[in-house]
């Protein structure tokens, strides 16, 4: 058995396998909810703000995914590719949530914890695995698991909104 660590990528090779292909079937889910709603969906500009959310939450697990199976990468070029996905998805998740802002219908406690806290802090994951991984201390890839388990479960629920709520 090896030994798990935070600083090595094959001992997290199943794990990246796993999430890779659970991203991949989420943002299929994702494209059949649009598809079934779409005239629903571009009615509300919150709306489609949530889908493209949701599109780039699907999008964070399976880049970082792919960026840990690729193999003898160096520590530091890993570290950099998880910082720079972490900043490109918390600055993409917090401009569409400026950008279209809440809905009538969406509460602002759900608006304040699943969007703007989830833009925040699976980006935030992200960045302190990316450094931790660079400075080789500090828990290095442990904190991806965070980030993507939030990004599926927020990812998850707007998913079911857009399945499922909208049509209420």
């Amino acid at each position: 058995m090896i030994p798990v660590s935070g600083y090595a990528t094959a001992p997290w090779s199943d794990f990246a396998v796993a999430v890779v292909g659970a991203a991949a079937a989420l943002t299929g889910l994702l494209f059949v909810a649009v598809s079934l709603n779409i005239d629903r969906i571009l009615a509300l500009a919150t709306l489609a703000g949530r889908s493209g959310s949701t599109l780039i939450l699907f999008a964070v697990p399976l880049t970082v995914g792919v960026l840990v199976l690729i193999p003898d990468q160096p520590a530091t070029a890993l570290g950099l590719e998880l910082v720079a996905t972490g900043l490109a998805a918390g600055g993409a998740l917090l401009s569409i949530s400026a950008r279209v802002g809440r809905g009538p219908e969406e509460p602002r406690v759900s608006w304040l914890l699943l969007r703007l806290g989830t833009s925040i802090t699976v980006a935030a994951f992200l960045l302190v695995a990316g450094v931790t991984v660079i400075v080789g201390s500090g828990g290095g890839l442990y904190w991806v698991a965070p980030a993507v388990l939030e990004a599926f479960v927020a990812g998850l629920m707007t998913a079911w909104i857009l399945l499922v709520e909208i049509r209420r």
